[in-house]
């Protein structure tokens, strides 16, 4: 790693960069919240492995951060990107994530695609939940990580205060596992009393490398400075002999045996590599003209060195199209082909463009692979069992894509003309087509009802919605059979911007949001009993016909009952299905607020005809006449969803989420204890009531609780707040 004190060769900008086996790639992804300056550090580390110029631009003058428009706009990522380097003959992918939570599903895809995660820790804001989240979901996976604090230039910045932090947060029952292996060096003070950092002392090998001049320089401690480094390298060295896979290690140091350094970094790396050991490192961008930024090359050793092989990543479970397990060894070049889908882009120019990362085998340009489906068609994403030609692979860097000739097994690669791939799909050989099991998508709970703006867009809306789903396997997108609208169910408010944008400025759809509307439910209070009648004998054919009806309630979830117990043949036999038919359509069309009628009797007791002017339409016109005529004497009753709701949350926040969820008119059916200060609430809430709850509810647990729903039954609404609805109802009639 860094305090190795050797030469290391930075790749050449310019050129794309081709693994020729996976002995020479690190997939790392950077974790992170919202403005802890994960972009920021992708950028440092490409300028200092030679991948950008001393103006942090690459030849056409974009920056790798180039990478979406909307991006620009919004002043934040939206979206996983990919950034190669290469350090010391070493393919490095920088998957970038956005560190907002409305775009978790970039960052499950970033974590899918990677072996190992750099946490972006901002000095200046500390942890949040969020990445406490991730972290542990990490942990679940043994997935090795390392802390990066960054913002080290802000006023009260104090690396060793964060780094007891971050301890604190990731180390869990072992803070001892989480260490610093450099500690910042400061230069004078200035005029407002702060300190800069300039550079990093090396704990290991005891040497400062100043990064004051814009390029690493190292050097030898002052006296002065030997009892604060021996103090930190003693805690370093026993942390690193601690996870040590030579037990006697421990011993021979306790005993006063000097250890190698040598031997300490092998055991670091060992460490580091099997998820053990979490080193903190600073980081800073270069300042301008500069050709290294503080502590990157220390970042790339670490990744180079301490980071696994893809050879280490656990393959996902594969099988057969039809289910049968499948046995593959990791990362096989010479294997049968396995690729992922982890992101889904479309270009103006390239058209539509696949992030894949190669699980088994090679992939090369205008091979005919297999697509497998993802199981997600209750989002409107269809399932897949096509063959299809792969065009063009390529690497990105900014908006840029340098054509590569293959990608190996462990390798990350654009794929162009994939035109039925969507994210979370499989790629594999024609003859051999397999399946890999999805990583787990957060499910969107925030609805976002639209209409076309004008005719032009209605022609144009649907294909727009189709390519934006393909892309995004975190919204889903409803056609509500019910209410009759267009629903995009996204993560957030800044998710649903998103694809109001996308659907804007890349598919050219207009399209306006409306109030999102909850299907609502009538039917019965009491008994009632109505008379049909559909006479008209003036002149020509006539219509004659008149029915009689009762109708009675039924529990919630009958539906809709018909009985016939009309005796002598007052309604002949041949209509009485004409009487049920006309019944059952105006039960679809509602008898007072204009919702489906449900849960009720009907019961047809009597009624008349005539020899010549009864018919088919005359009678459903009757029963439908009959069905009215029994409302208006009834009371009616609306009914309103109501969903169960699961709601995980940090115990300091369980008092607040159980009041906010009863002044929802929410009944909490309980609580359970998960794991370590976490307690998930159970309850009942109309959905009336939460449909703004994922907006809400993150703002009520500062980003830290989730939440889950589904339906549960309909019921009887409160008498002031049908009478609103009833009263909109009649508004907008």
């Amino acid at each position: 790693m860094g305090d190795k004190a050797q030469t290391h060769h930075p790749g050449a900008a310019g050129r794309a960069l081709e693994a020729d086996q996976p002995a020479s790639v690190r997939n790392v992804v950077l974790v992170g919240h919202s403005g802890s300056g994960k972009t920021t550090l992708v950028e440092a580390l490409a300028l200092s492995a030679g991948a950008l110029n001393r103006a942090g631009r690459v030849e056409d003058g974009a920056t790798v951060s180039d990478y979406d428009d909307i991006e620009h706009r919004q002043q934040r990522s939206v979206q996983l990107s990919l950034v190669p380097v290469e350090w010391d003959g070493i393919k490095i992918n920088l998957l970038d994530t956005p560190g907002y939570a409305d775009f978790v599903g970039e960052l499950r895809a970033g974590l899918r695609a990677a072996d190992a995660a750099l946490f972006v820790v901002s000095a200046a804001d500390g942890v949040d939940g969020s990445t406490r989240i991730v972290w542990e979901e990490c942990a679940a996976v043994g997935m090795p990580r390392a802390i990066v604090i960054t913002h080290l230039e802000a006023a009260r910045a104090d690396f060793e205060e964060m780094t007891r932090i971050c301890a604190e947060a990731f180390g869990g029952d072992d803070p001892d596992a989480v260490l610093p292996l450099y500690l910042p060096l400061r230069g004078p003070e200035g005029p407002d009393g702060h300190a800069p950092v300039t550079g990093l002392t090396g704990l290991l090998s005891r040497k400062l490398f100043d990064y004051s001049t814009g390029e690493r320089k190292e050097s030898e401690p002052g006296e002065d400075q030997l009892p604060d480094i021996e103090e930190a390298r003693n805690r370093l060295i026993e942390g690193i002999i601690a996870e040590s896979e030579d037990e006697t290690l421990m011993d021979r140091y306790l005993g006063g045996e000097q250890v190698d350094v040598r031997t300490l970094i092998q055991d670091l790396e060992r460490a580091v590599a099997r998820g053990a050991f979490f080193p903190v490192l600073a980081a800073a961008p270069a300042t301008e003209g500069a050709k290294q930024g503080l502590g990157t090359v220390e970042l790339l050793e670490l990744v180079t060195g301490g980071f696994p092989t893809p050879f280490e990543h656990p393959l996902p479970d594969v099988t057969t199209v039809d289910g049968k397990p499948r046995e593959l060894k990791p990362c096989d070049t010479g294997g049968p082909l396995v690729a992922e889908v982890v992101k889904t882009a479309s270009d103006p120019y390239v058209g539509r463009v696949s992030l894949v990362r190669v699980f088994s085998g090679t992939l090369r340009p205008d091979q005919t692979v297999h697509v497998s489906g993802h199981g997600l068609a209750d989002r409107g994403h269809e399932d897949h069992d096509v063959d299809e030609k792969v065009g063009a692979l390529s690497m990105p860097f900014g908006k840029q894509q340098r054509p590569v000739t293959h990608a190996v097994a462990g390798d990350l690669v654009c794929v162009a003309k994939l035109g039925r791939a969507e994210t979370g799909d499989t790629l594999s050989a024609k003859d051999d087509p397999l399946l890999m099991e999805p990583w787990r998508m957060p499910d969107p709970l925030l609805p976002l009802a639209i209409q076309a703006h004008s005719k032009a867009d209605e022609d144009k809306l649907s294909q727009g919605l189709s390519r934006l789903v393909a892309e995004d396997p975190t919204m889903r997108l409803e056609q509500n059979q019910d209410t009759h609208q267009v629903v995009l169910w996204c993560l957030g408010e800044a998710h649903a911007d998103v694809a109001l944008e996308r659907l804007r400025s890349r598919y050219g759809v207009q399209v306006d949001v409306v109030p999102h509307r909850v299907s609502l439910r009538e039917t019965f209070a009491n008994r009632a009993a109505g008379r049909g009648r559909h006479v008209k004998q003036s002149g020509g054919h006539g219509q004659y016909a008149i029915c009689e009806i009762e109708v009675e309630p039924l529990p919630g979830g009958s539906g809709i009952e018909f009985v016939d117990k009309v005796v002598g043949g007052a309604v002949p036999r041949q209509f009485i299905p004409s009487v049920e038919k006309g019944v059952r359509a105006q039960a679809a069309k509602g008898v007072a607020a204009g919702y489906p009628l449900v849960d009720v009797r009907v019961t047809l007791v009597d009624g008349k005809a005539h020899s010549v002017d009864s018919s088919d339409a005359a009678f459903q016109t009757a029963g439908a006449l009959a069905l009215r005529e029994a409302a208006a004497d009834a009371r009616i009753h609306l009914l309103e969803p109501v969903a169960e709701v699961s709601v995980l949350v940090g115990d300091d926040y369980v008092g607040a989420v159980m009041s906010d969820l009863s002044s929802r008119r929410g009944r909490v059916l309980g609580t359970e204890q998960v794991g370590s200060g976490r307690t998930v609430i159970r309850a009942e809430v109309p959905e009336f009531e939460i449909g703004r709850y994922a907006v809400d509810l993150r703002s009520l647990s500062h980003g830290t609780a989730r939440f889950d729903r589904s339906y549960a039954r309909h019921e009887p609404m409160p008498a002031q707040i049908a009478e609103r609805v009833r009263e909109q109802a009649g508004d907008n009639a």
